[in-house]
């Protein structure tokens, strides 16, 4: 018998590995597009033909008291969540609702038209809508 026989699936032991590794890294982030675990607010970033959507999930603040600015290339979405528990003396024993001022950077594609921008706000979402640049937008050729 080999000393190398683990008892249990070899892909089980890799994803025992990797969670290890995620408690000792303290959930680094693992490429330079991901973000940590937990960043405030959840956003979605896609494409049309015509635009870049970006969704931020912002449940309960006052869209008022959001900052959202385009500057160089990158979307800042700004504010600050009120705790709801504020005036109570309450001890916690757990807590994972996020309270606090936050701050998410999301760099744009090249193509991002930074004078095209519409936001909203909408059942607790931000929407954002940049328009792309018309030299980048899909064009038909005809064959003559």
């Amino acid at each position: 018998m080999s000393s190398l026989y683990y008892g249990t699936d070899l892909l089980n032991e890799f994803d025992r590995l990797q969670r290890h590794l995620s408690t000792v890294f303290g959930g680094a982030p693992t490429s330079l597009r991901s973000t940590q675990a937990g960043a405030y607010p959840a956003v979605n970033v896609g494409s049309t033909d015509d635009s870049i959507e970006v969704v931020a999930f912002v449940p309960g603040i006052d869209p008022s008291k959001l900052d959202v600015s385009i500057d160089k290339g990158v979307l800042t979405i700004a504010g600050e969540r009120a705790r709801p528990d504020a005036a109570t003396d309450a001890k916690h024993y757990a807590r994972e609702r996020f309270s606090g001022a936050f701050r998410r950077v999301i760099e744009l594609p090249q193509y991002a038209d930074p004078d095209k921008v519409q936001a909203r706000y909408t059942d607790g979402c931000l929407l954002i809508s940049i328009g792309k640049r018309e030299a980048s937008k899909p064009r038909a050729i005809t064959i003559q």
